[in-house]
Order: structure tokens, then C-alpha cells, then sequence
């Protein structure tokens, strides 16, 4: 699949840098990673969802229309990549998908496994629904979604299997990793192709892993990625909401211009330890907050949250991962208006 000249929306061509209009804002940016919540506005279900670009394109538009979000979010979907390899994929109407067994399962498996073009599975149509926004979301930045290197080669070669085998198999592992990453570059190069201010890379399974671990089997390839796709017009978000802190450095050391934390980390020591210019986002919890709580709750929370963030200007407060199916409107009403009157203090 070939992709013609860059198309850069109006948000480029006024050549505004995502990450420096962070860390220059007066005010307290809010970019919920969201997506879900605009599917079921439109009256579709997840899985037309993520089969269809056009569908993807309306949920990210019709969000970033109705909230006072500082940008649009493509779907978090952690099977994309993994379906491109080959892996079987269930895909429930009204759930995110999940992969089917494992793909590759020794050194010869994995030595025989091609990396896909982007033609291969539903690739084309996220990469449409990035390029539909980039080309009509006028005001806004839009920042697209790919999985990580480990968290792919887990779900190719089975999480658990993994965990074992970079201890009693390493060499076999890092061959499997440098697929994942090649692919990923060449994706990551299409997605920012069509204009979208950065990705966010959701690389969950790295915060299973000890901070040695994490810089050998994910932080060293993530970089192969920063190094390839970031520069002043495209982002790197670095998403890790497995990690409970003790992975915080091997997260910095990827070079990603912006940190993405789940909801099990400690805020203001991350807030404390990460350096100024690397932008830090999260982390309220999406299902036990935004989907379980009321919207009092929701307001307490996230007030909670503006009040320990005080005082960085590099922090951006947003979900600990994307929202779930079925959070309710009034609760992520509940959330910007108290970040709007946070702002207005």
C-alpha cells in the first residue's frame, strides 16, 4: 500500500507544536482518551467501530465537537497490529476485540514469520480513519493509536509464554521484538503521514516487567520508533498503565516526548521525578471512576487530581487508559466541567 504527499490539517499549517503548546499553556489541557463514548452517540457498536474508517473518523469528530478536549484520540485497539501478523482475532459487537491463541511459539516460528504491509488486515482502515480527522478536524490536534513492541510480541507469542522466555530464551525473543518494530516504524511512519500530531503507543505489558527488563525488551525498541517518527510536527505519548512506578525511568529513557500513566501510579512522584519538558499525562481510573462512580465522585477525583498537579506545567490530566464501553455522558460532563472551573479559579 503506497500513500502519497503529507496531508497536513489546518492545526499543522498554522505550525503549532503539540508539546510546546502544552508546556505554554496558561491553563490546566485535558485529553481523555476516549473514543467509545462517541460510538455509542452515533448509534454503532465496537465492532463497526473498528472495521470501519469512516465510523472510527465520526466517534473521534463527534468528541472532540462536544467536549473541551485538548485532542482528538483514535480507538485503543491492542489488536490491530497483532491481526496484520496473522493472529485470530474475537470481536464482539459491543466489546473491544481480543486475540485468539498464539501466533509463533519457537525460534523457528518466529525466524519464519513476515512482517506484514500495511495493506494486511483492518491497518488500511485505521489509517483512513487518522486521515479523515487530520482532514476535517479543523482546531484541534489528533493524535492517533499503535500498540508497543513487547505488548505486540506478548500477544503474537502468548503474555505468559513471554515472561519465561526472555529469561530462558532471550535471542528468540529479541528476533520476534525486531519484527514488532519494524512493522511498527512502517505504521507509525503511515500515521503520521496523514497529518495527526503524534501517537499514542499503548505499551501496557512493559509494566509487568522489572526496570531492567523494561529497558531491554520494550524501552529499546520504543526508541527505534521515537528515533524514526518524532520531531517537532509528530509526537511519541509513551502509554504504560501496568507499570506501578517501578518503571518510571525506563519510560523516560524512551525519548518519547510525552508519558502516559495508568491509574495505579503515584502522580506526584512521577510528576516529581520526570523532567519538565517531557510532558506527564493520566491517570484516573476509567472503569472505577469514570464507568462505576457517580458524577460527584468523578468531580472529586478529578479535583483531587488538578490539586496534586499544581504547579507543573507539563502535566496534562486525562483517563489512566482509554474508557470502556458505557461510561456515562453526565460523569464525563462532570469531568471537563471541573476542569473548567479549575481553570477559572
Amino acid at each position: 500500500m503506497t500513500f502519497g504527499c503529507k496531508i497536513l490539517h489546518p492545526y499543522k499549517l498554522l505550525e503549532m507544536n503539540f508539546i510546546k503548546e502544552i508546556l505554554e499553556s496558561e491553563k490546566r489541557l485535558a485529553i481523555p482518551i476516549m473514543t467509545h463514548p462517541g460510538i455509542e452517540a452515533l448509534g454503532k457498536i465496537v465492532k463497526e467501530a473498528v472495521c470501519s474508517g469512516e465510523i472510527h473518523y465520526e466517534a473521534i469528530k463527534y468528541l472532540v465537537d462536544k467536549y473541551d478536549t485538548f485532542a482528538g484520540t483514535a480507538i485503543m485497539d491492542l489488536t490491530v497490529e497483532a491481526e496484520a501478523f496473522g493472529t485470530k482475532i474475537n470481536m464482539p459487537d459491543e466489546e473491544v476485540p481480543s486475540v485468539i491463541g498464539r501466533l509463533v511459539s519457537d525460534l523457528e516460528s518466529v525466524e519464519a514469520l513476515a512482517v506484514p504491509n500495511l495493506s494486511a488486515g483492518r491497518i488500511p482502515e485505521y489509517i483512513k480513519a487518522n486521515k479523515l480527522a487530520a482532514e476535517n478536524i479543523k482546531n484541534k490536534p489528533i493524535l492517533s493509536g499503535c500498540i508497543g513492541p513487547y505488548s505486540l510480541a506478548g500477544r503474537l507469542y502468548d503474555m505468559s509464554e513471554i515472561m519465561v522466555a526472555i529469561y530462558i530464551d532471550p535471542d528468540t525473543i529479541n528476533i520476534l521484538l525486531q519484527k514488532c518494530t519494524d512493522f511498527l516504524i512502517s505504521y507509525c511512519k503511515a500515521l503520521k503521514q496523514t497529518g495527526t500530531a503524534g501517537v499514542i503507543m499503548a505499551e501496557p505489558a512493559a509494566g509487568l516487567l522489572s526496570n531492567e527488563d523494561c529497558m531491554e525488551y520494550s524501552t529499546k525498541y520504543v526508541k527505534q520508533i521515537v528515533d524514526a517518527v518524532q520531531d517537532e510536527t509528530f509526537a511519541v505519548i509513551l502509554h504504560n498503565c501496568g507499570n506501578t512506578g517501578q518503571c518510571n525511568d525506563a519510560m523516560i529513557q524512551s525519548g518519547a516526548n510525552a508519558l502516559h500513566f495508568g491509574n495505579k501510579i503515584d502522580m506526584a512522584e512521577v510528576l516529581r521525578v520526570c523532567p519538565e519538558n517531557i510532558v506527564v499525562s493520566g491517570n484516573l481510573d476509567p472503569v472505577g471512576i469514570f464507568k462505576q462512580a457517580d458524577k460527584e465522585e468523578v468531580a472529586k477525583a478529578t479535583n483531587e487530581l488538578l490539586n496534586i498537579s499544581k504547579g507543573y506545567k507539563n502535566f496534562v490530566i486525562s483517563s489512566g487508559c482509554d474508557l470502556p464501553p458505557h461510561v456515562s455522558t453526565e460523569n464525563i460532563d462532570a469531568f471537563f466541567d471541573t476542569v473548567k472551573a479549575f481553570n477559572n479559579q
